[in-house]
């Protein structure tokens, strides 16, 4: 899969430190993926009165690669995790929120996990998308449940000086293949993965 690729084109465009990175799934074989990246930095606006700055949009993506499974995916993304330097990659899997008794807090998960602007709905100001069937993959999430990974990368991101960790090259990077292998999640419950990438053998102390 070209998520690594497609992660890596968008630093060279758009020129700013990535955040983080998230990759949204439905566990239907061959829907579409909504990689969602999100930068560091400001642009000026006007406002009523005086400029103030805003973030700049986060970027969303639909990736239309077929794939077979859910493990097939979550490879792809340690991978790409890996060879960008990121400490660990968080996975969360989460159930439909549709159900009678789903919390309003399943519901505003399913909408930030899909790029949707649960305080301004309709407001597409925070996000530059080029995927066009993001709305109906939010839907079918809600419906179905869907799986989110997340990493902050060193090469190309914010986190070059803080990382303390031995496993990276000097521009932050790490060379393939990826030691870690999916777990395979489970959908009757939500729960939450962690993998740890990185290492340090620093004492750090708060």
């Amino acid at each position: 899969m070209q998520i690594l690729n497609s992660i890596l084109e968008q630093i060279h465009a758009v020129g700013l430190p990535l955040y983080a990175v998230t990759l949204t799934a439905v566990p239907r074989a061959h829907t579409p993926l909504l990689l969602l990246l999100h930068w560091h930095g400001f642009r000026p606006q006007t406002g009523a009165g005086a400029p103030v700055n805003q973030p700049v949009p986060g970027s969303a993506l639909q990736l239309n690669e077929p794939w077979q499974s859910l493990e097939q995916v979550e490879l792809a993304m340690l991978d790409a995790a890996w060879q960008l330097g990121a400490w660990d990659m968080e996975r969360r899997v989460r159930r439909a929120c549709t159900w009678v008794g789903a919390s309003a807090r399943e519901a505003l998960e399913c909408r930030q996990a899909f790029g949707d602007n649960p305080h301004a709905p309709g407001d597409e100001q925070h996000l530059v998308a080029e995927a066009p069937d993001r709305l109906e993959l939010m839907h079918l999430g809600a419906q179905q449940g869907y799986v989110r990974w997340l990493f902050r990368p060193v090469r190309g991101g914010l986190w070059q000086d803080r990382s303390g960790d031995e496993t990276l090259a000097a521009d932050g990077s790490r060379p393939p293949p990826c030691p870690l292998r999916p777990q395979p999640p489970r959908f009757w419950r939500s729960v939450q993965t962690v993998y740890r990438l990185g290492r340090s053998t620093r004492l750090i102390i708060a």
